[in-house]
């Protein structure tokens, strides 16, 4: 039992060394709320699905590190964005503006949806043509009718299959 209680001390321990430091706040809470404001709007470039605000990686370490610098040299927060848009292009906007080079942002996903349909469409269609559709002769209806007759019989008298 002692042993069992040393080991998990001592990897709750090394847990506790390993771990991480909080990212420090800004000294001013004005300054640390409008970094979140910036950073919310922003995507993380290495998560892509998370805001900078919410990403844990280096790279949204040292980006909210990069905007705390900017925020103190007195920019605007439309400095920044455009900084940031400069540096690493409009994906790093969570919602990049409508221009002909981002048209494949907005677009794209509905052009993909509606060729996947047209395709699905036309993939249906050309099965059910191609379906071979066979006409019973008399003495396979026949047969048939011979089938479900017994069949119906042996449900009648109990027996099951």
């Amino acid at each position: 039992m002692k042993s069992i209680f040393l080991v998990l001390a001592s990897v709750l321990y090394l847990h506790a060394a390993y771990a991480n430091n909080a990212a420090p706040l800004a000294d001013d809470p004005v300054t640390e709320q409008r970094l979140i404001s910036i950073s919310e709007e922003m995507r993380c470039l290495v998560c892509q699905n998370e805001s900078l605000a919410g990403s844990r990686s280096d790279l949204a370490n040292d980006l909210r590190r990069e905007i705390r610098t900017l925020i103190k040299e007195g920019k605007s927060d439309e400095q920044i964005r455009a900084f940031m848009v400069e540096r690493y292009g409009d994906f790093v906007l969570y919602r990049p503006p409508v221009k002909p080079i981002t048209w494949l942002l907005w677009i794209g996903p509905f052009v993909i949806l509606a060729i996947g349909i047209a395709f699905l469409m036309f993939y249906l269609r050309r099965r059910n043509t191609m379906a071979a559709t066979k006409v019973l002769s008399e003495a396979d209806n026949q047969k048939i009718d011979a089938l479900l007759n017994t069949l119906g019989k042996n449900d009648r008298d109990g027996i099951h299959g």
